[in-house]
Order: structure tokens, then C-alpha cells, then sequence
């Protein structure tokens, strides 16, 4: 049997967090209400966390209303017709960085060449990132 010590200190006290949210998620299935389960973790946040994921969401709404808003890991996220988060919004608080970041899984349409990036480090939201991420987003969601 594995020490308990050692299983700890595998995951941080952060991405732990963030499976029993995923878990909880799941469990909550056809019951759960994304826009309100998104806003709410919103709430959560502050400062620069907030606006940044409140402004995105805004984008996310515009530019491609046919993504749902879900959360995902305790995150918000913009999900596709079968339920699979196609980007999603990581608060720097979350896991104690220096920036929040923005992100595409794989079902996002974003393939150019044999290499394209997946995720963008932010510190805030200007106009010309409003602008890349709309483009983006509306990428990606096809």
C-alpha cells in the first residue's frame, strides 16, 4: 500500500480541490444549470480574476452563443453541443500564479499546421485582447 504521505504530496491542496469540483459536476449531470453554476463562480473571485472571467464570458456569449456555459473543475467554461468544454477560464487565485490564463481543449477548432497554442497567460484585458480572444473563440467553436 502506497504512504499517505507520499499520495499527498502527489496532487497540490489547489488540484485536489479542483477533482472533488469535476466530481461534483458530474454527479450533478442533466441537473446542473451552467450560466447560473458559471456566474456563481464568478462571484467567487476578485479583482482582476473577476473582470478578466466576467468580460470573457461576455465575448464567449457574442461572438459564439451556441457554446453553453458550464463550469469545469471549478472553472468557468464554454461547452459544445455534446457537453465537452471547448475553452474555459483559469483564475490565477486558483492555483496561486501570476496570471490567469485562457485555454482550449482538444475538441476546439484551432488547428493550424503541426503546431498551435492552447492556452494564453493573462494579466489583464485590453482592448486588443478582447479582440484576439473573440477571434479565437469564434475559431473554435466552428
Amino acid at each position: 500500500m502506497a504512504d499517505s504521505k507520499a499520495k499527498q504530496s502527489t496532487f497540490s491542496a489547489e488540484e485536489q480541490a479542483a477533482m472533488k469540483e469535476a466530481k461534483r459536476e458530474r454527479k450533478k449531470g442533466g441537473k446542473a444549470d451552467g450560466e447560473a453554476d458559471l456566474l456563481a463562480k464568478i462571484a467567487e473571485m476578485d479583482g482582476s480574476d473577476k473582470q478578466m472571467a466576467e468580460r470573457i464570458h461576455a465575448i464567449v456569449k457574442e461572438v459564439a452563443p451556441q457554446l453553453a456555459p458550464k463550469t469545469w473543475y471549478g472553472m468557468p467554461a464554454w461547452a459544445d453541443s455534446n457537453g465537452k468544454a471547448v475553452c474555459f477560464f483559469t483564475p490565477a487565485a486558483k492555483f496561486k500564479e501570476r496570471y490567469a490564463s485562457f485555454g482550449f481543449n482538444a475538441n476546439a477548432q484551432l488547428d493550424d499546421g503541426n503546431m498551435w497554442p492552447t492556452s494564453f497567460a493573462l494579466l489583464k484585458i485590453t482592448a486588443a485582447e478582447e479582440k484576439r480572444i473573440a477571434e479565437l473563440v469564434k475559431q473554435a467553436a466552428g
